[in-house]
C-alpha cells in the first residue's frame, strides 16, 4: 500500500515514519526544501526519542521517501494524509488555510480515485470544506473523478509519540463511505491484528473527539491547579488530596498533577479552538473558558511566589531556570510556562540564567541574547538568588544538593512541578516552595 503524508512537522513526520515501520510505502511531502533535503540525509527537525533511528532505518529500506512535490506523487498513492499546521487565528479559531491549500492542490492534480484523510487537528465541519475545495478544483478542470474524505485525528504525546503510534490506546477514524472504511481498515490492519482498538465513526464525531479529548485533559490539569492554590490557603497538601481522589476508579490518577501550567502545541490551541467553535454556533463553553483562565494565571504563579519572598525587591536578582520546554522529552516551547516567566522576570529587572537538556537552541531562536544560556544545570545556578524548576526532566530529579548550595547566593528553590521532598530540602537548609503545599 502506498500513501502520501503532506506536512513533515510533528504529526506528519511521526505518522509517516511509523506507517513505514509497519510496511507501508510512504512519501512525506513538504514545501520546505531545506527540511526535505535534511530529512533525506537523516537530519530530523524535531526532538523525539526513537524517531531519528526509525527515519534512518526506513529511508534506507526504501519505504520512507521525501519530496517537495505533492503533484508528482498523487498518481502513485492510494491515500493522502493532510498533516499540515492549523495555527490559532487572531480570534482563537483554527486557521485552515494550509489544510484547504492541500485540498486544492489535490483537486487540481489528481487523476484517479483518492482517499483524502485529515490528520491535523481541525474543527468540526472541516472535512466538508476539504471536500468542497477538492470538488471545486475538479469542476474547474471539467473532470469527474471519484474521491472520499476521512478524518483520522492523532493522539500522540510529545516525548512518547513513537510508542503512542505503534501501541495506541485507540485509533479514531471518521468516514462517510464503505470504500473509505475498507481502505482505512487495510491500512490499520497491523493494529487490528494486535488487538488495538480502531474505532470507526462519522466524520464530525471524529473531528470533535480530538478536541474533546484534549480539552478534558486540560480541564483536569486546571482543576487540580485550582485545588492546589486553595490547598495552600487552607493548609491542605495537594499531593495527599491527589492521592485520595485519584484512588477513586471513576476519577483515576492521570493528569491530576498540580504545577505551573500546561503548554505545548495542542492543549492551548485546541481549548481556544473549541471555545471559538462553540461561539460560532451560538453556544458558550463556560467550563473551558475557566480552564483557559486558570492556566494563564498558573503560568505566573512561581513569579508571584518569588516576588512575595523577596517582598517585591527583584531588581538585580539572578534567577536560575531549570527546564524551558513545556514538558520533558521534547524541545517544544510553544505556549511554555517558561516564556511567560522569563518575560515577568526580565520586566522586574532580574538577570535570568537558563538550562534545558533539549531546547536550548529553540530558546535561542525565540529569545535571542536576553538570557544567559548555561552549559549545564549547575552552571545555571552560579551566583543565583533562586532556582525555579519548570520542566521535570529526569536529570533534575536527584541533583547534588551540596553543589547547589555552594553555587547559589540564596538557597531559595521554587518547584513548579512538585518533584522534590519538602521535608528533605528544608532539613538541608533550603527555602523551598512548591505548588499546593
Amino acid at each position: 500500500m502506498k500513501i502520501a503524508i503532506v506536512g513533515t512537522g510533528y504529526v506528519g513526520l511521526v505518522s509517516g515514519t511509523c506507517f513505514a515501520e509497519i510496511g507501508v510505502n510512504v512519501v512525506c511531502v513538504d514545501t520546505d526544501e531545506k527540511k526535505i533535503e535534511n530529512l533525506k540525509k537523516g537530519i530530523i527537525p524535531i526532538y523525539e526519542p526513537g524517531l531519528e533511528d526509525m527515519v534512518l532505518r526506513n529511508t534506507k529500506a526504501g519505504r520512507l521517501n521525501f519530496t517537495t512535490s505533492l503533484k508528482e506523487c498523487l498518481d502513485d498513492v492510494d491515500v493522502v494524509f493532510s498533516a499540515v499546521g492549523t495555527p490559532p487565528d487572531e480570534d482563537g479559531s483554527a486557521d485552515l488555510k494550509y489544510v484547504l491549500q492541500v485540498a486544492r492542490t489535490i483537486g487540481a492534480n489528481m487523476n484517479k480515485y483518492l482517499l483524502v484523510v485529515t490528520k491535523s487537528t481541525v474543527p468540526v465541519g472541516t472535512a466538508k470544506k476539504v471536500k468542497d475545495a477538492i470538488q471545486e478544483e475538479l469542476d474547474k478542470r471539467g473532470v469527474k473523478i471519484e474521491f472520499d474524505v476521512a478524518s483520522n485525528p492523532e493522539f500522540l504525546k510529545e516525548g512518547n509519540a513513537v510508542d503512542d503510534f505503534m501501541s495506541p490506546d485507540r485509533v479514531v477514524v471518521g468516514v462517510e463511505s464503505e470504500r473509505a472504511q475498507k481502505l482505512m481498515t487495510k491500512l490499520y490492519k497491523p493494529f487490528l491484528l494486535n488487538n488495538f482498538r480502531v474505532i470507526f465513526m462519522d466524520i464530525p464525531s471524529a473531528e470533535m473527539t480530538k478536541y474533546a479529548a484534549n480539552s478534558m485533559l486540560a480541564t483536569r490539569i486546571s482543576f487540580m491547579n485550582d485545588i492546589a492554590n486553595l490547598c495552600e490557603l487552607v493548609g491542605a497538601n495537594v499531593n495527599m488530596v491527589r492521592s485520595g481522589i485519584g484512588s477513586d476508579t471513576r476519577i483515576g490518577r492521570k493528569f491530576l498533577y498540580a504545577g505551573c501550567g500546561y503548554g505545548g502545541s495542542c492543549f492551548p490551541k485546541d481549548v481556544k479552538a473549541l471555545i471559538k467553535t462553540a461561539e460560532q454556533n451560538g453556544y458558550e463553553m463556560r467550563v473551558l473558558k475557566a480552564v483557559e483562565e486558570v492556566n494563564e494565571r498558573q503560568k505566573g504563579i512561581l513569579f508571584d511566589k518569588l516576588n512575595d519572598y523577596f517582598k517585591g525587591d527583584l531588581k538585580g536578582k539572578t534567577i536560575a531556570l531549570w527546564g524551558l520546554a513545556f514538558k520533558p522529552e521534547t524541545d517544544d516551547m510553544r505556549e511554555a510556562p517558561s516564556l511567560v516567566l522569563i518575560d515577568k522576570l526580565l520586566a522586574a529587572g532580574c538577570n535570568v540564567r537558563v538550562y534545558d537538556p533539549a531546547s536550548m537552541e529553540e530558546a535561542k531562536r525565540r529569545l535571542g541574547d536576553i538570557v544567559y544560556y548555561a552549559k549545564d544545570m549547575y552552571d545555571a545556578l552560579l551566583d543565583s538568588d533562586a532556582l525555579m524548576l519548570l520542566t521535570e526532566w529526569k536529570e533534575f530529579r536527584l541533583p547534588a544538593w551540596g553543589v547547589i548550595k555552594k553555587a547559589m547566593n540564596n538557597n531559595v528553590i521554587l518547584d513548579g512541578r512538585n518533584i522534590y521532598d519538602i521535608k528533605e530540602l528544608r532539613e538541608l537548609g533550603f527555602v523551598y516552595h512548591c505548588i499546593g503545599e
